[in-house]
């Protein structure tokens, strides 16, 4: 694979663009315009801009890497893409129309994949143009950095199909994990749960948003609280999860926690709006409950 398409010049998108290209393939990046594809190639080279800063990539690399990323204001010139790569947000029918119109120029031996991070991907097949040649490619925030990424073929994807995209995904350098088609993969069905729950222990009042960051930083281990790194994914994002989890299963455990609800009818998202259970409008993160 040379030359990969990204559909969604978001944070998740311009971190799968920014990856691909720093392995030497050609990228497309395109959004609902070309203003938008062009503010994300922005925000990949002010990424670039710091790692320079701190030595960490040298400034004729970083020139060589942005030069393999092209913004691309409609899906034409996607037909010359080996693999087309859906980075939308996370509700379903925004995927499935970009599936349907992606679908009509995906090469004939082109893939196309799915960056969900919990929608069936069985059912958003029925939206490609050919099911066998659709699977769900799962990468983790912050792209360049994480070292994983979900391989998730659906019921109908194709052996190869399979083959082709893992082969892919560890020429990334990164550590591949196949996951059956479940709700929530492997990473999700385990995490959202977890931070769903975090939630609850906040809502009713069992202990304070730093303590039960410290209680799972501390206790369990972890790098990061499970309000911290809800703040981090994005609370509209976790929510759009556990309802997938909730929806798709009917299970009662995936309910979604009330306080979440409500932080998100607050627009109260985390750190892309600058507050979430904390708030990161001072130098240093203060809980807002």
């Amino acid at each position: 694979m040379r030359n990969i398409a990204v559909i969604g010049a978001g944070q998740m998108g311009t971190g799968i663009a920014q990856t691909i290209a720093a392995f030497g393939m050609n990228v497309m990046l395109t959004d609902v315009d070309l203003a938008r594809a062009e503010a994300g190639k922005l925000s990949i080279e002010k990424a670039l801009a710091k790692l320079m800063g701190r030595g960490k990539i040298e400034a004729a690399e970083a020139e060589r890497l942005l030069a393999r990323i092209t913004p691309i204001g409609d899906y034409a010139p996607f037909a010359e893409a080996d693999l087309i790569i859906e980075a939308a947000t996370e509700r379903e029918e925004i995927k499935n129309m970009i599936f349907a119109a992606a679908g009509k120029v995906l090469g004939a031996n082109a893939i196309l994949a799915s960056n969900t991070s919990s929608i069936p991907i069985t059912r958003m097949a029925n939206h490609s143009p050919d099911p066998a040649r659709f699977i769900g490619l799962h990468f983790f925030n912050p792209v360049p950095v994480m070292g994983l990424i979900e391989v998730i073929p659906g019921l109908a994807t194709a052996q190869a199909t399979t083959d082709r995209v893992t082969e892919f995904a560890k020429g990334l350098g990164k550590e591949v994990v196949l996951s059956q088609d479940e709700p929530g993969f492997v990473v999700n069905r385990i995490l959202l749960p977890m931070i769903n729950e975090a939630v609850f222990v906040l809502g009713q009042s069992t202990a304070g948003i730093e303590d039960i960051d410290k209680g799972c930083r501390l206790g369990l281990n972890h790098p990061m609280g499970p309000l911290q790194l809800a703040d981090f994914v994005g609370l509209d994002t976790c929510l759009d999860i556990i309802n997938v989890l909730y929806t798709t299963t009917r299970d009662s455990k995936y309910r979604a926690a009330p306080l979440l609800v409500k932080y998100v009818e607050a627009g109260w998202l985390g750190r892309k709006t600058g507050r979430g259970f904390y708030d990161y409008t001072g130098d240093t993160p203060v809980p807002t409950r």
